[in-house]
Protein backbone atom coordinates (compact mmCIF):
# COMPACT_ATOMS: atom_id res chain seq x y z
CA UNK A 1 0.00 0.00 0.00
CA UNK A 2 1.30 3.22 -0.98
CA UNK A 3 1.88 6.86 0.97
CA UNK A 4 -0.33 9.36 -0.04
CA UNK A 5 1.86 12.54 -0.27
CA UNK A 6 0.30 15.66 1.31
CA UNK A 7 -1.55 18.11 -0.55
CA UNK A 8 -0.62 21.61 -1.00
CA UNK A 9 -2.95 22.56 1.78
CA UNK A 10 -1.73 20.60 4.38
CA UNK A 11 1.71 21.72 3.29
CA UNK A 12 1.18 25.39 3.52
CA UNK A 13 -0.52 24.49 6.76
CA UNK A 14 2.01 22.98 8.28
CA UNK A 15 4.26 26.15 7.16
CA UNK A 16 2.31 28.51 8.56
CA UNK A 17 2.58 26.29 11.44
CA UNK A 18 6.07 25.76 11.54
CA UNK A 19 6.78 29.43 10.71
CA UNK A 20 4.82 30.45 13.90
CA UNK A 21 6.61 28.80 16.35
CA UNK A 22 9.91 29.77 14.41
CA UNK A 23 8.20 33.59 15.27
CA UNK A 24 7.36 33.09 18.71
CA UNK A 25 11.07 31.71 19.82
CA UNK A 26 12.14 34.65 18.40
CA UNK A 27 10.40 36.31 21.14
CA UNK A 28 10.11 33.88 24.20
CA UNK A 29 11.40 30.35 25.45
CA UNK A 30 10.23 27.01 24.12
CA UNK A 31 8.63 25.86 27.17
CA UNK A 32 6.88 29.59 27.61
CA UNK A 33 5.67 28.30 24.10
CA UNK A 34 1.62 27.68 24.11
CA UNK A 35 -0.51 25.44 21.01
CA UNK A 36 -3.26 27.96 21.56
CA UNK A 37 -0.35 30.96 20.40
CA UNK A 38 1.05 28.88 17.61
CA UNK A 39 -2.58 28.22 16.14
CA UNK A 40 -3.40 31.94 16.60
CA UNK A 41 0.40 33.37 14.99
CA UNK A 42 -0.52 30.76 11.99
CA UNK A 43 -4.10 31.33 11.69
CA UNK A 44 -5.19 27.77 12.43
CA UNK A 45 -7.43 26.32 15.22
CA UNK A 46 -6.26 23.81 17.78
CA UNK A 47 -7.86 21.04 16.30
CA UNK A 48 -5.73 21.77 13.15
CA UNK A 49 -2.20 21.82 15.33
CA UNK A 50 -3.17 18.31 16.80
CA UNK A 51 -4.09 16.80 13.32
CA UNK A 52 -0.48 17.03 12.66
CA UNK A 53 1.39 17.46 16.01
CA UNK A 54 1.31 16.07 19.45
CA UNK A 55 2.22 19.28 21.09
CA UNK A 56 5.07 22.23 20.94
CA UNK A 57 8.16 20.02 21.63
CA UNK A 58 6.93 17.46 18.71
CA UNK A 59 6.65 20.41 16.07
CA UNK A 60 9.85 21.71 17.18
CA UNK A 61 11.70 17.91 17.05
CA UNK A 62 10.00 17.67 13.63
CA UNK A 63 11.49 21.48 12.90
CA UNK A 64 14.87 20.05 13.86
CA UNK A 65 14.68 16.91 11.88
CA UNK A 66 13.74 18.32 8.83
CA UNK A 67 16.16 21.25 8.98
CA UNK A 68 18.77 18.73 9.81
CA UNK A 69 18.43 16.61 6.96
CA UNK A 70 18.37 19.33 4.43
CA UNK A 71 21.37 21.55 6.23
CA UNK A 72 23.41 18.30 5.90
CA UNK A 73 22.51 17.46 2.30
CA UNK A 74 23.68 20.95 1.97
CA UNK A 75 26.59 20.81 4.33
CA UNK A 76 27.61 17.41 2.10
CA UNK A 77 28.03 19.41 -0.81
CA UNK A 78 31.04 21.11 0.15
CA UNK A 79 32.88 18.29 -1.16
CA UNK A 80 31.79 19.05 -4.61
CA UNK A 81 31.61 23.07 -4.61
CA UNK A 82 34.28 25.52 -4.49
CA UNK A 83 34.17 27.45 -1.36
CA UNK A 84 32.34 30.46 -2.87
CA UNK A 85 29.67 28.56 -4.28
CA UNK A 86 29.23 26.21 -1.09
CA UNK A 87 28.48 29.74 1.22
CA UNK A 88 26.64 30.64 -1.77
CA UNK A 89 24.21 28.00 -1.63
CA UNK A 90 24.36 27.84 2.08
CA UNK A 91 23.65 31.34 2.45
CA UNK A 92 20.71 30.97 0.12
CA UNK A 93 19.11 28.03 1.76
CA UNK A 94 19.42 30.22 5.37
CA UNK A 95 17.63 33.44 3.55
CA UNK A 96 15.05 31.31 2.24
CA UNK A 97 14.49 30.02 5.81
CA UNK A 98 14.94 32.97 7.52
CA UNK A 99 12.14 32.53 10.52
CA UNK A 100 13.80 29.19 11.29
CA UNK A 101 17.34 30.46 11.37
CA UNK A 102 16.48 33.05 13.18
CA UNK A 103 15.17 30.87 15.54
CA UNK A 104 18.23 29.00 15.45
CA UNK A 105 20.45 31.53 16.46
CA UNK A 106 17.80 33.52 19.14
CA UNK A 107 18.73 33.65 22.69
CA UNK A 108 15.18 32.39 23.32
CA UNK A 109 16.44 28.78 21.52
CA UNK A 110 17.63 25.21 23.16
CA UNK A 111 20.48 25.46 21.44
CA UNK A 112 20.10 22.30 19.94
CA UNK A 113 19.24 22.43 16.26
CA UNK A 114 22.64 25.03 16.55
CA UNK A 115 24.81 22.44 18.31
CA UNK A 116 23.93 19.88 15.52
CA UNK A 117 24.24 22.06 12.43
CA UNK A 118 28.05 22.99 13.93
CA UNK A 119 28.67 19.54 14.41
CA UNK A 120 27.64 17.98 11.21
CA UNK A 121 30.05 21.06 9.80
CA UNK A 122 32.65 20.67 12.02
CA UNK A 123 32.74 16.87 10.91
CA UNK A 124 32.94 17.76 6.95
CA UNK A 125 35.94 20.57 7.94
CA UNK A 126 37.66 17.42 9.81
CA UNK A 127 37.07 15.10 6.71
CA UNK A 128 38.43 17.78 3.93
CA UNK A 129 40.90 18.49 6.42
CA UNK A 130 42.06 14.83 6.93
CA UNK A 131 42.11 14.06 3.05
CA UNK A 132 43.95 17.06 2.65
CA UNK A 133 46.46 16.52 4.74
CA UNK A 134 46.60 12.36 4.57
CA UNK A 135 45.80 11.84 8.40
CA UNK A 136 43.52 9.94 10.56
CA UNK A 137 40.40 11.45 11.62
CA UNK A 138 41.65 11.00 15.33
CA UNK A 139 44.46 13.63 14.59
CA UNK A 140 43.60 16.16 18.36
CA UNK A 141 45.00 19.08 16.03
CA UNK A 142 42.62 18.57 12.98
CA UNK A 143 39.98 18.09 15.27
CA UNK A 144 40.69 21.84 17.33
CA UNK A 145 41.31 23.18 13.63
CA UNK A 146 37.80 21.76 12.21
CA UNK A 147 36.16 23.58 15.40
CA UNK A 148 37.79 26.35 15.44
CA UNK A 149 37.05 26.91 11.38
CA UNK A 150 33.34 25.99 12.18
CA UNK A 151 32.81 28.35 15.15
CA UNK A 152 34.12 30.81 12.45
CA UNK A 153 31.60 30.07 9.91
CA UNK A 154 28.61 29.69 12.33
CA UNK A 155 30.05 33.26 14.21
CA UNK A 156 29.65 35.40 10.98
CA UNK A 157 25.87 33.67 10.00
CA UNK A 158 24.60 34.21 13.17
CA UNK A 159 25.73 37.87 13.63
CA UNK A 160 23.91 37.90 10.03
CA UNK A 161 20.90 36.16 11.22
CA UNK A 162 20.47 37.82 14.68
CA UNK A 163 20.67 41.82 12.12
CA UNK A 164 17.94 41.05 10.81
CA UNK A 165 20.14 39.78 7.40
CA UNK A 166 20.89 43.58 7.54
CA UNK A 167 24.37 42.73 5.10
CA UNK A 168 24.05 42.40 2.00
CA UNK A 169 24.46 38.19 0.90
CA UNK A 170 27.20 38.46 -1.77
CA UNK A 171 28.86 40.47 1.15
CA UNK A 172 28.34 37.45 3.34
CA UNK A 173 29.48 34.87 0.98
CA UNK A 174 32.75 37.06 0.03
CA UNK A 175 33.62 37.19 3.53
CA UNK A 176 32.44 33.48 4.55
CA UNK A 177 34.59 32.54 1.55
CA UNK A 178 37.67 34.84 2.29
CA UNK A 179 38.21 34.01 5.84
CA UNK A 180 37.77 29.99 5.27
CA UNK A 181 40.21 29.73 2.43
CA UNK A 182 42.24 32.05 4.41
CA UNK A 183 42.03 29.59 7.65
CA UNK A 184 42.01 26.31 5.37
CA UNK A 185 45.40 26.84 4.07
Amino acid sequence: MSEKSPDRRTLKTKKAICQALAELLTEKELHKVTVQEIADKADVNRVTFYKHYLDVYDLYDKIEQETLIEMGILVLRLEELPTKEFFKNLTDYIKENKAIFTMIFSPNSTGNLRDKFAKCMEGLFLKLESEKRHTGLDDKKLQFHSGYRTQGCLAVISKWVLSGFADDQDYIVKLLSEFDTKFAT
